[in-house]
């Protein structure tokens, strides 16, 4: 914290928790938004357990000593759900997760059937069936995972095409499924799905609700922080593979964020100014 204004480190695998940092943006608060993206391990869904447990808290407790945050997102559902409490035990400033949408998801439905839209990790994992059995027990729940919206989601952030071929395909993986046809809600277990929302909604069979937790992160970092009420103002973003500086430069640019750091390999996970300006 720098005089009075409260700083927010969000973090993601890859750019999916820009989704989650515009949710914090515009909730009306002064905050100063760092981002890190350990994107030399993207994917996370096809590591290990026990390296995400390994990897997740060593990294953020290197970088909240550096960047001295006053609060971490961890805007991943897959590390969220291995890593959330390695993370927690490891520093010393609160620690929000994000969750997938099931629980609003169940309130919202007309139907009572519910597409979970996630990573094919989350959708096996046992803590989405936990928070299923806790949320929407009495609910249809179609799950359908996909590794292939990730990467749309990752290319148009570099300025590449949505591949429509691709998109339409996995909608009706997910619309042609057992019960797809009564699905009026889905939720976006992935941080990387709301960048897309507007291509998602137009390539389904059918109209829906489309939920993601943002939001609901936002409004958690507002009541742990009990920041002033202002403009939020991006600070630095970090990358463990600095390659993608320029690929992602209008992204990043967009959002405030005008320089950006190279984040170095294990154990000590330092960060360098790349002295590249992302605008170009």
């Amino acid at each position: 914290m720098v005089n009075g204004v409260k700083r927010v480190l969000v973090f993601d695998s890859g750019v999916g928790g820009l989704s989650v940092l515009d949710a914090i943006a515009a909730s009306g608060l002064a905050l100063e938004l760092d981002y890190v993206a350990d994107n030399a391990w993207l994917p996370y869904g096809l590591k290990s357990d026990a390296d995400l447990r390994a990897r997740v808290p060593a990294l953020l407790h290197s970088i909240v000593q550096q960047w001295r945050p006053d609060l971490v997102v961890v805007a991943c559902n897959t590390a969220s759900t291995i890593a959330l409490d390695a993370a927690r035990a490891a520093l010393t400033v609160p620690v929000v997760g994000v969750v997938p949408p099931i629980k609003p998801a169940a309130a919202l439905t007309r139907t009572g059937v519910i597409g979970l839209l996630a990573t094919p990790a989350t959708v096996r994992r046992a803590y989405t069936n936990d928070l299923i059995t806790q949320f929407a027990a009495d609910k249809r729940v179609v799950r359908f995972g996909s590794s292939a919206l990730v990467d749309i989601a990752e290319r148009k952030l570099r300025g590449e095409a949505v591949d429509s071929a691709i998109l339409a395909a996995e909608m009706r993986g997910l619309f042609g499924a057992p019960g797809g046809n009564e699905i009026d809600v889905v939720a976006l277990a992935c941080t990387h799905f709301p960048l897309i929302a507007d291509e998602l909604a137009n390539t389904a069979q059918r109209a829906c609700v489309w939920l993601d937790s943002g939001e609901a992160i936002a409004r958690r970092v507002g009541n742990l922080l009990i920041a002033e009420k202002g403009a939020a103002r991006a600070r630095h973003a970090g990358f463990t593979d600095g390659t993608v500086a320029y690929a992602l430069g209008r992204a990043f640019n967009a959002r405030g964020f005008s320089k950006i750091a190279a984040i170095g390999p294990t154990p000590a996970f330092d960060v360098a100014p790349l002295g590249v300006n992302v605008s170009h």
